[in-house]
């Protein structure tokens, strides 16, 4: 059973959209307003921004839910229906659901390094980009998770993307870890194809005009090519989520929250992704882990595993493949160090 159902909590889903556009407004109007080079320092504090209010969100969410749970006569009547137990089980819902988002969304940071430098998007224009392909991805997003709160509902659908994640990770941890070439990617070729594309950066402009014909500048084929990219991602991460929940608002919440702070994780990361050589392996880990749920471990466990388990194994995973890579970067280091000097 549902226990936020569109019907009963359309307000819920309307004030938090309202929310999330005005915070969006702010972050573009306001503290960058003006193009610039976004700073380490910039990133992480922004960084630390987003993530602090998903975590106050999430406990304000828990406080709303107990008050809820505890008073109202539908959920009462619900036979050993736990108030606490529960609010706290959505609020780890959340929390689980929104580790998993954000470290999944890396795999779109790789892709943004990629992109950014394959068209020569200058660091000044990049947060431009990412603002109106971060407020695409919210859209698409929100149009993923509707239906796949109807999709999810059969049992072979289910089973579908859970045996879908599970391949998805094994081929993960063999793929290779050379850049893609963007040349022959079939988006890159569709769009010149259907578009006249400006060979040179004009500004922050996604449009040029010249001699009478409307060009569009590498800036908006890239920004297209990470909506397009989005797309395909999100067929991995929301069905993820809904393997730990399934109650649409917690997954449509806690997606959001982990795309909103995706800008400044970039920025924040950009200079330091080769150092994390050996994460690929905790996200291919966590695919499997999320699928094995879809497929077996909710059944297993009596309809579903427990969202406390869930969250220690995906941070474990997580965790030690961040601490692995760091390790093992800095044993290189040291290593180098100690290499005897050659003689010329």
């Amino acid at each position: 059973m549902v226990l936020f159902s569109f019907a009963d909590y359309w307000w819920f889903y309307l004030g938090f959209t309202a929310f999330v556009l005005a915070v969006l407004a702010l972050d573009l109007g306001v503290f960058h307003k003006k193009a610039h080079v976004v700073s380490f320092k910039e990133a992480s504090a922004w960084t630390a921004v987003w993530i602090t209010l998903a975590l106050v969100f999430n406990y304000l969410f828990y406080l709303y839910v107990h008050s809820i749970f505890s008073t109202d006569p539908n959920y009462l009547a619900i036979p050993n229906f736990d108030p606490d137990g529960q609010a706290k089980a959505v609020a780890l819902e959340f929390l689980t659901g929104f580790v998993v988002e954000k470290s999944l969304a890396i795999d779109n940071i790789f892709i943004f390094a990629v992109v950014f430098s394959y068209f020569g998007i200058p660091k000044v224009y990049q947060h431009k980009v990412l603002f109106w392909g971060i407020l695409g991805a919210l859209i698409f997003r929100a149009l993923f998770i509707a239906m796949g709160a109807v999709l999810m509902k059969y049992d072979w659908v289910v089973m579908f993307f859970g045996v879908l994640l599970i391949i998805t990770g094994i081929k993960m941890y063999f793929a290779g870890t050379e850049e893609p070439d963007l040349d022959k990617n079939i988006i890159i070729r569709g769009l010149k194809k259907i578009c006249r594309i400006y060979p040179k950066i004009e500004g922050q402009k996604f449009f040029v005009k010249k001699e009478g014909l409307v060009y569009v500048t590498p800036l908006f084929v890239a920004l297209i090519f990470l909506e397009m990219t989005d797309i395909i991602f999100a067929v991995d991460s929301v069905p993820a989520i809904f393997a730990l929940t399934k109650e649409p608002l917690i997954v449509f919440t806690s997606n959001i929250f982990a795309i909103l702070g995706l800008r400044s994780m970039y920025f924040m990361m950009s200079g330091v992704m080769d150092r994390f050589a050996y994460i690929k392996y905790g996200l291919a880990s966590v695919l499997i882990f999320v699928g094995a749920k879809m497929v077996y471990l909710n059944d297993a466990f009596g309809g579903k595993f427990p969202i406390s388990w869930s969250l220690a194994i995906i941070a474990f995973l997580i965790g030690s493949s961040v601490a692995a890579s760091i390790i093992i970067d800095f044993w290189k280091k040291q290593k180098t160090k100690r290499l005897p000097e050659t003689s010329p």
